[in-house]
C-alpha cells in the first residue's frame, strides 16, 4: 500500500481521498495512539464536511477523543496539535475536486515511520474497538488564539507595520481567516482580494503562480499597495509581489528570512535547513550572517530539523521554496507567520527593494527531461559518475540527486521526479541557458543508455 506522498495523502475526492479512506485512516491513527486526543480541521473544499465526519468517526471508533476545530488554515491546525495529535483535511493548492489528509503529532507532520504504521493499520482493517471504549467529540474554536499567537510572535521581529500597505490575495482559501486579520492587528493597511472562503476557488486557481495572481500584481503595480502577498488553499505557502508587480523569486524570500533569523540568533552555530533545489543565494546570505545551511530531501524539513537537533545543532529557520518553518514558533510550515514576519522586515528596511538588495539574484531555470519511471534509477546511477566528470571543478553532493556547485557559486541539481516520468534539472547561473544546455546533454545521454 502506498498512501502517502511528500505532503500527506492527496488526490481525487471521488476516487482516492474518499470518505471510506478517511474512515480507515482515522481508525488506524486512533488505534496507533490509543486514547490520546486528536484535533481535526479542514479547509474550505466542498468535500471537506463529509471527509471530516468520516475521519472523526474513524478516530472515535478507535477509542480516541476528538476536538473538531472546523475550517482553519493548516498552520492553525498544526498549532492546535501541540501536545496531542492532529488531522488536517486539505489538498493545499490542488484543484477543487481533490482533497487530502495530513497527520500531525505535537505540531509536527508525521514522519515516514508513523506514516508506514498508518498504512499498515489501514491494510489490517482491525475494525472498531469495544463499544464502551469509543472516544468522544467536542467542537472547539482555536482560530482566535492562533491568530493572537502569530501576532505576538511576529512582534519580536522587524518593525511595526504602521503605514505599510499590504495587498493580500487569499485565493478563496483559508488565508482569508487569518492573514488579513493578523496583518491588521500588526498595524498594516490591508487590501484583501478573494477573501471569502469558497471551495470552488472562483477568484483564481488555488495555486498562486505569476499567472493566477495577476489581479494582485495589478493592484500592487498600480500603486495600491507597497507589497503583495498571495497564499494557497490552506495558507501554508506564501508568494510575495514587489512594488512593480513582479513576483519576488521564492528563493529570495527564503534568503531574506534565513539571513534575518541567523543574525537574530544568539546560538554559537546557527543552522538553516533547506532542500537541494534551493538557491545558493540562501547559503550566501546565511554565511554572511554567520551561520550555515544543511540540505534534506524535499518534503522532509521536519525530519531535517529533528536530525540536526539530535546532532546538537541549533536550527533557526527551515524552508523549501514557498514553504517556511519558524522553529521558535513551531515545527510546522506556516504561511501566516511568514506573511507577518516578512511584512515586518519590509517595514524595518523601509521598503522591499532595500530588504532584498543584499541578495544575489542570478537567473534560474527548471527543466524537465522525459524519462520512463523504470529507467530513473539506472539513469541517476550513471549521472552520479557522468555529471561530475563533465564538470570536474564542481563540488558534488549525491544524497538527494546530483547537485553540483561551481567555483563561481553557480549550481545545478538533477533529480528524478517522484510523481511524473521526468528527470528534473534545476540550475542557477549568470549564463543559465548555457549551463542547462550542457547539463541536459549529459542527462539525455544517461536516459538514453538506461532505456
Amino acid at each position: 500500500m502506498d498512501l502517502f506522498g511528500t505532503a500527506g495523502i492527496r488526490g481525487s475526492a471521488r476516487h482516492r481521498v474518499t470518505p471510506e479512506l478517511a474512515l480507515a485512516v482515522g481508525r488506524a491513527a486512533g488505534r496507533r495512539v490509543g486514547s490520546d486526543a486528536f484535533v481535526v480541521g479542514r479547509d474550505g473544499r466542498e468535500t471537506g464536511d463529509a471527509l471530516e465526519a468520516a475521519m472523526v468517526a474513524g478516530l472515535e471508533s478507535a477509542g480516541a477523543d476528538v476536538r473538531v476545530v472546523g475550517r482553519v488554515p493548516t498552520p492553525a491546525l498544526a498549532w492546535a496539535s501541540r501536545g496531542r495529535h492532529g488531522v488536517m483535511l486539505t489538498a493545499s493548492h490542488n484543484p477543487p475536486a481533490d482533497n487530502g489528509i495530513k497527520l500531525f503529532a505535537d505540531g509536527v507532520e508525521y514522519g515516514d515511520d508513523a506514516e508506514s504504521a498508518i498504512e499498515s493499520g489501514v491494510a489490517a482493517d482491525e475494525g472498531p474497538v469495544a463499544w464502551d471504549a469509543w472516544g468522544s467529540r467536542e467542537r472547539v474554536d482555536v482560530l482566535d488564539d492562533y491568530r493572537t499567537a502569530v501576532v505576538d510572535y511576529a512582534r519580536g521581529h522587524g518593525a511595526p507595520l504602521d503605514g505599510l500597505r499590504v495587498a493580500c490575495d487569499c485565493g478563496n482559501g483559508m488565508a482569508a481567516r487569518a492573514v488579513p486579520q493578523v496583518l491588521r492587528a500588526l498595524g498594516a493597511t490591508v487590501t484583501a482580494l478573494n477573501a471569502n472562503v469558497d471551495g470552488h476557488f472562483p477568484g483564481r486557481p488555488s495555486k498562486p503562480t505569476p499567472e493566477t495572481v495577476s489581479d494582485l500584481r495589478g493592484v500592487v503595480a498600480d500603486g495600491g499597495a507597497d507589497i503583495g502577498l498571495a497564499h494557497d488553499g490552506d495558507a501554508d505557502r506564501i508568494v510575495v509581489v514587489a512594488g512593480d508587480g513582479d513576483i519576488v523569486h521564492e528563493d529570495t524570500v527564503l534568503a531574506v528570512l534565513a539571513e534575518h533569523y541567523t543574525r537574530a540568533s544568539d546560538a554559537d552555530d546557527p543552522m538553516v535547513v533547506t532542500t537541494p533545489n534551493a538557491s545558493a543565494r540562501i547559503d550566501e546570505r546565511v554565511r554572511a550572517a554567520g551561520g550555515r545551511t544543511e540540505r534534506v530531501r524535499l518534503g522532509a524539513l521536519h525530519e531535517g530539523i529533528a536530525a540536526a537537533r539530535e546532532a546538537g545543532g541549533d536550527v533557526v529557520f527551515a524552508a523549501e521554496p514557498w514553504k517556511h518553518v519558524h522553529p521558535a514558533f513551531g515545527g510546522w510550515i506556516d504561511g501566516v507567520a511568514s506573511a507577518a514576519v516578512f511584512a515586518r522586515l519590509v517595514a524595518d528596511a523601509g521598503d522591499l527593494a532595500t530588504l532584498r538588495a543584499p541578495v544575489t539574484e542570478r537567473p534560474y531555470r527548471k527543466v524537465s527531461v522525459e524519462c520512463p519511471d523504470d529507467a530513473k534509477a539506472d539513469a541517476m546511477a550513471a549521472l552520479e559518475e557522468t555529471l561530475p566528470a563533465a564538470f570536474p571543478d564542481a563540488d558534488v553532493e549525491t544524497e538527494y540527486g546530483v547537485r553540483l556547485t561551481l567555483p563561481d557559486d553557480a549550481w545545478t541539481l538533477v533529480r528524478p521526479s517522484g510523481t511524473e516520468p521526468y528527470v528534473r534539472i534545476y540550475a542557477e547561473s549568470e549564463d543559465v541557458d548555457a549551463l542547462v544546455a550542457d547539463v541536459r546533454a549529459v542527462v539525455a545521454d544517461a536516459i538514453s543508455d538506461a532505456t
